[in-house]
C-alpha cells in the first residue's frame, strides 16, 4: 500500500514534465519566428518612418526616431511638376502587365507540352532550356542590348518587354513538375469525352493547378516590378523610366534626398504588399500541395 502511494506522484510527474518541455519548445519557436518577422518588417517600417520626415528632421535626429511632426511633403513633391512620379508608375504598370500576360501564357503552353505531349527530343530540349538558369542575367545584358539597338528598340516600350515576355525557365520548370503530377485518370476521362489538347489544358489542367499559378503570378509580378538593370540600360530617357530607375534618379552626387527616396520606395512597395495580401491563401495552398506531392 505504501509502495503504491509513493509511486503515484512519480507517474504524474512524467506527463507534467513532458508538457512543460513542449511548452518551452513552443515558446522558443514562436520567439524565433517573432524575431525573424521583426527583422524582415523593420526595413519597411524604417522606410515609412523616414518618408514622413522632413530632410531637416532626418539629418538632425536618429534615423530610428519617429517623425515629429509627421509630414507628407515628400509625397507631394514626388507627384509635383519637378519629379512627376506618375509617369514611372504608369510605365512600370504597363511593363508588368505585358510581361505577366506574356510569361504566364507562354510558360503554361510550354510546360504543358513538356509535361504531357510526346515529340522527338522533348526531354533533351527541356534540359537544355533549363540549363540557362545557370547563366547569370548580367551576362546576357550586352548581347540583348546590341540586339535591341540593332532593331531600333532602344528607348522604347518594346525594348523593355520583348526580351522577357516569352516565358522563363524557372516558370516552365515549376509548371512542368506540377502538370506531370496531375492524375492521368482525369486527363484520360477528358480525352474520352472528346476534349482536345487545348481544351484539356485550359479546362482541366489550369483549374487544377490554380494555387501554383497564383504563386507564379506573384513571383513574376514582384521580379518584374523590381527589375532595375535592364530598364536602366535599354531606356535611359526619363519618359521611359520605370519606378526603380526613377527612384535611383532621385539621388544626385551631392544630395542624397533620402526622405524623398524613402517616399518613392514606400510607394513602390505598397502594390506588392496589397498583392501578397490578396494571394496569400493561394500561396499557402500551393506550398501545401507541393509538400504533399
Amino acid at each position: 500500500m505504501t509502495d503504491a502511494t509513493t509511486r503515484t506522484p512519480t507517474r504524474a510527474r512524467a506527463p507534467r514534465s513532458a508538457g512543460s518541455a513542449r511548452l518551452l519548445a513552443n515558446l522558443l519557436t514562436y520567439a524565433f519566428l517573432l524575431a525573424g518577422a521583426l527583422l524582415m518588417v523593420a526595413p519597411f517600417l524604417f522606410s515609412v518612418m523616414t518618408s514622413l520626415k522632413t530632410p531637416r528632421q532626418f539629418n538632425t535626429s536618429s534615423p530610428l526616431t519617429t517623425p515629429d511632426p509627421v509630414t507628407t511633403e515628400n509625397y507631394v513633391s514626388l507627384f509635383g511638376e519637378r519629379y512627376d512620379f506618375v509617369v514611372p508608375i504608369a510605365v512600370t504598370a504597363q511593363v508588368v502587365l505585358v510581361l505577366v500576360v506574356g510569361q504566364m501564357l507562354t510558360s503554361i503552353l510550354a510546360a504543358y507540352a513538356f509535361a504531357q505531349l510526346r515529340f522527338p527530343g522533348r526531354d533533351a530540349i527541356f534540359w537544355v532550356y533549363l540549363s540557362t538558369l545557370m547563366i547569370p542575367a548580367v551576362v546576357t545584358i550586352i548581347p540583348l542590348y546590341a540586339m535591341m539597338t540593332s532593331l531600333g528598340l532602344k528607348n522604347s516600350f518594346a525594348g523593355l518587354v520583348v526580351p522577357f515576355m516569352f516565358g522563363s525557365p524557372y516558370a516552365i520548370f515549376l509548371l512542368r513538375e506540377n502538370f506531370r503530377s496531375t492524375p492521368s485518370d482525369v486527363l484520360d476521362a477528358a480525352r474520352i469525352d472528346g476534349a482536345g489538347v487545348m481544351r484539356r489544358l485550359w479546362q482541366v489542367m489550369v483549374p487544377m493547378n490554380k494555387p501554383i499559378l497564383a504563386t507564379l503570378l506573384l513571383i513574376t509580378v514582384v521580379s518584374q516590378w523590381n527589375n532595375f538593370m535592364w530598364p536602366l540600360v535599354i531606356a535611359p530617357r526619363p519618359e521611359w523610366h520605370v519606378i526603380t530607375v526613377a527612384t535611383a534618379a532621385l539621388q544626385t552626387q551631392y544630395n542624397g534626398n533620402w526622405t524623398l527616396v524613402m517616399a518613392a520606395t514606400t510607394i513602390a512597395l505598397a502594390p506588392l504588399v496589397v498583392l501578397f495580401l490578396i494571394f496569400q491563401k493561394q500561396i499557402t495552398s500551393s506550398l501545401g500541395v507541393t509538400g504533399v506531392r
